[in-house]
């Protein structure tokens, strides 16, 4: 039996609720965001934002990859909560029946304010089951984009980032080895990360310098 684990950290999600959406039915994909400006018009100061990208190959469905790319524009606020998750299960599988597992998730999230309080979470999972000589892989890529004055990306920005998701797609449908798959997906990430520096570089300034912070989390086979 293969099992490969990253030893899990602390955060302000529990395990059962990480267990919940792992095995959840149809979970390629769970968003929600609470936006800066409620409908009734009164404004809001805290905002949360999650995704989730959930792959599982067995003996009935060898090959399963999936992906998620969102961008998340929340506004001014105070605080904010953010997670990213990809899970990727081989179940059942062998050396000479392998599988190939490969959960990839995207999470582009700005914000505006001062002094904002940020609790991000980012986490790639990924879970041999019986499944000697699978190839499984869950790379969770996070870009979180702070500046001090009201911002959003402009429409340069968006095709840019929809380009790199159309590149993204592209790959999810090939049959390429896991080790590809998460050189590519690496290059994507990198991508992105340029496409946010220049959209910021124009960004208003404040006390503070606008900032893109990226947080990448691959677990599994190639899990480096």
């Amino acid at each position: 039996m293969n099992h490969h684990r990253k030893p899990r950290t602390s955060s302000v999600f529990s395990q059962r609720a990480v267990r919940v959406g792992l095995f959840a039915a149809g979970a390629a994909g769970i968003a929600s965001a609470v936006p800066a400006q409620a409908a009734t018009g009164v404004p809001q100061h805290s905002a949360v934002a999650a995704d989730q990208t959930f792959s599982r190959a067995d003996f009935r469905h060898h090959s399963q990859t999936k992906d998620s790319f969102t961008v998340r524009q929340l506004g001014t606020v105070n605080a904010a909560t953010v997670r990213n998750q990809a899970n990727a299960v081989g179940v059942g599988c062998s050396v000479d029946d392998h599988c190939r597992s490969v959960a990839l998730s995207f999470q582009i999230v700005t914000m505006s304010g001062d002094q904002t309080h940020l609790n991000a979470v980012n986490r790639g999972d990924a879970v041999n089951k019986h499944c000697d000589g699978c190839q499984t892989l869950a790379g969770a890529y996070q870009f979180v984009v702070s500046t001090p004055r009201p911002f959003s990306l402009d429409a340069r920005a968006q095709r840019q980032l929809a380009d790199i998701h159309r590149r993204l797609d592209d790959l999810t449908r090939s049959t390429l080895p896991a080790t590809d798959v998460k050189a590519r997906a690496d290059a994507l990430a990198g991508e992105v990360n340029t496409v946010l520096h220049d959209a910021v570089a124009g960004a208003p300034k404040g006390d503070e310098r606008p900032t893109v912070t990226v947080h990448r989390h691959l677990d599994g086979w190639p899990g480096h």
